[in-house]
């Protein structure tokens, strides 16, 4: 997994798995396993998951960089606390899944909580076992 700054701003992680290297064949393989991981976390709730692909491309002028086949994000939380108004402008959490050609890329957005990042970590790197 790499760390990565996309536009400047945003800390992402970033994990390139090639299609040789896993046995899941489908987005949705990924998502059903990171919905095992949220519902098995002992503060994580889960929330959803959205279809960033089919949206995208239903859009009248919506644009899907063509190398991308699919894309999608399961959404969760982490919400141990409430401590300011301000928090929900960071909350909830989500990781990206897209499927190119020869791999997928698992994507998420560095949280300001270790817990997150920690479990997200650790979901991510569990994958080198499937």
């Amino acid at each position: 997994m790499k760390e990565v700054i996309f536009k400047e701003k945003y800390h992402l992680m970033i994990k390139e798995i090639m299609k040789d290297d896993i046995k899941f064949t489908r987005v949705a393989d990924f998502i059903d396993y990171f919905r095992t991981k949220v519902k098995e976390h002992p503060v994580a709730a889960f929330i959803g998951t959205f279809d960033h692909y089919s949206h995208t491309k239903g859009l009248k002028d919506g644009q899907v960089d063509a190398a991308i086949l699919d894309a999608q994000h399961i959404v969760f939380c982490f919400g141990k606390a409430l401590e300011s108004p301000e928090v929900m402008g960071i909350r909830p959490r989500s990781i990206g899944v897209s499927e190119l050609s020869d791999r997928f890329v698992i994507a998420f957005q560095e949280a300001p909580k270790a817990l997150a990042n920690d479990a997200m970590g650790a979901w991510v790197k569990g994958l080198e076992s499937c």
